[in-house]
């Protein structure tokens, strides 16, 4: 029960919705992939019946006990020694194997196209998931469970099913909700709300040291989340971590739109992050600033970046990126890259423009089916099989407190994806003038993960790249949120850092230089360089003319 328990915490690390910055997909859009399957067999036939043959024959040998079929010693859904020792469990679990092996093996054949196969890998995939024998009643697991409790694992699992139902869209709950609450639990870094508009709240953080670097911090969240995934608990939190190394900081509270809202684009919210930069210079007496924006906020951070060049005005000295990017070209090496054409995109466009907003709910949903294994089926044995309440985790808390995008904003992020606008110059317009990334001059360190999904490594690293040779590169070993939540301490976190130079990917990645433990103190390194003079810490938050007001974390935070 443990290790199931430890697994659901990994994953939820590993496969929130996040800052997801390919904006969603509709649910046809999974079905184009199940298409391309079963293109396969209509394109041709005649080697669909050899391999549907071959298949029979395996299962034959399943069924007599002569298979010779092994599944993946790391897949922990077949932990339990049970699915080897038990012979009516091992072959289940030896049909399952021969299942996917021979879909897999027939879609190699096929004379498919590249990205028809790698859809049609992921429907096979999707599809060997939903029918694997552990997600049955014949689990050992949950057959044991049932004998231990007399029956009642049973009974619990009935309820958390008709509950899921009534009230989570027929999907297995990833959390239990009751243990969290924001300001009690989660985000209780203490600072106050400095400045607020239509569209943000801006908080200053309470400084923790007696001097403090000049230059001040201005964290730039991602809209399709709330911000305090940078504000979890204490001891995995970055704002406190950056506050005990001198750091005078800032961090945007986006506000959550409706279809009232609907209007908001990219410009919006670069003219309210600009005012919360000049809030943040004023307080802080600083001319500039440093700014933070992590995925589809680092995409807002580098139009602004994009829109202060074209103006002429230098009000930021340097940038961080995690998990951004910025080239989407290379956006069709994640999952959900994979799947989108430009007739989704346009079908996408036009249902949200009808509605006035981007449900967050909407995005995870079909998220989940992208990541089945990690999102939903593991719910399902731990919550209906087993009769467990949904884990308990922070971060998944965190990420099922989602957010709405607005219609115009989400247009504007789909041209992005189209386009790659920040690899074209002129091709992206921000408050009326055109951006020209190669005109931005700011010292840029970018963060990205071996296994995010989202966001690939390589991907990132032509962020990078668009900001410059000097820019500096990190590679964690980590996902997408564990890529930017990597607290000293961290088990088994390790890392690789160099200047991108005129490297591609894989040079730069044979050279970088390896590091153990978290990133964290690296870019601490890196930031007191370019944070100024040490002073004396403010006595209080906020000035004369933008007094503290409600206490961190805001308001904008606690909004449905």
């Amino acid at each position: 029960m443990a290790d199931l328990t430890d697994r659901l915490g990994e994953t939820a690390a590993r496969n929130t919705l996040a800052v997801n910055p390919l904006f969603g997909i509709r649910a046809g859009d999974l079905g184009a992939a199940a298409q391309a399957l079963a293109g396969a067999v209509v394109v041709q036939p005649a080697k669909a019946a050899r391999h549907w043959a071959a298949y029979a024959k395996e299962i034959g040998r399943v069924a007599v006990g002569m298979s010779t079929l092994e599944v993946d010693p790391k897949d922990k859904r077949f932990s339990d020694p049970a699915w080897q020792s038990n012979p009516l469990h091992r072959r289940l679990l030896q049909a399952h194997a021969a299942t996917a092996a021979g879909l897999a093996r027939y879609i190699d054949a096929s004379s498919l196209d590249a990205r028809d196969k790698a859809r049609a890998h992921l429907a096979a995939s999707i599809y060997a998931d939903a029918i694997a024998p552990s997600n049955t009643w014949l689990n050992p697991t949950a057959l044991k469970r049932a004998i231990d409790t007399g029956g009642q694992s049973l009974v619990k699992g009935l309820k958390n099913l008709v509950h899921d139902l009534r009230h989570n869209h027929g999907l297995p709950s990833s959390v239990d909700k009751s243990g969290f609450q924001i300001g009690r639990n989660l985000c209780l870094s203490p600072g106050s709300v400095v400045f607020r508009n239509e569209v943000l709240e801006l908080i200053q953080y309470q400084p923790t040291v007696a001097k403090v670097y000049s230059r001040p911090l201005v964290m730039c969240p991602p809209q399709v989340n709330k911000f305090y995934a940078v504000d979890l608990s204490p001891e995995k939190s970055l704002v406190r971590f950056v506050m005990s190394q001198g750091l005078q900081m800032f961090v945007v509270s986006w506000r959550n739109p409706t279809a009232a809202q609907r209007d908001w684009n990219m410009s919006t919210y670069v003219q309210a992050l600009d005012e919360a930069v000049d809030v943040a210079r004023q307080i802080s007496r600083s001319p500039d600033v440093n700014l933070w924006g992590a995925c589809s906020g680092g995409m807002t951070a580098a139009a602004y970046l994009g829109w202060l060049a074209a103006t002429g005005q230098k009000k930021v000295a340097s940038v961080v990126s995690p998990v951004c990017m910025l080239d989407t070209s290379r956006a069709s090496d994640s999952t959900m890259g994979l799947l989108a054409s430009e007739r989704s995109l346009r079908a996408l466009e036009a249902a949200v423009r009808r509605k006035g907003v981007v449900d967050g709910c909407d995005l995870a949903r079909v998220f989940a089916w992208l990541r089945p294994n990690d999102l939903i089926w593991n719910y399902w044995v731990n919550n209906y099989l087993l009769g467990n309440n949904p884990p308990s985790f922070d971060i998944l808390y965190w990420n099922s407190d989602t957010t709405r995008l607005p219609a115009a904003f989400h247009a504007d992020l789909l041209n992005v994806f189209r386009d790659s606008p920040f690899t074209k110059p002129g091709k992206l317009e921000v408050l009326g003038q055109p951006i020209d990334m190669a005109r931005v001059k700011v010292d840029a360190y970018v963060v990205a993960g071996t296994t995010d999904h989202i966001t690939p490594w390589k991907a990132c690293f032509e962020t990078a790249r668009i900001y410059g040779p000097r820019s500096k590169f990190i590679l964690a070993n980590t996902g997408h949120v564990q890529s930017m939540l990597n607290p000293p301490g961290a088990a088994k976190s390790c890392f690789a850092a160099a200047n991108v130079g005129d490297h591609d990917p894989d040079s730069w990645a044979a050279s970088a230089v390896r590091h153990e433990g978290s990133w964290w103190p690296h870019w601490m390194a890196w930031m007191r360089v370019r944070s100024g003079q040490r002073v004396a810490a403010p006595a209080k938050l906020g000035s004369r003319k933008h007094r503290a007001g409600v206490a961190a974390p805001g308001e904008y935070v606690m909004a449905p």
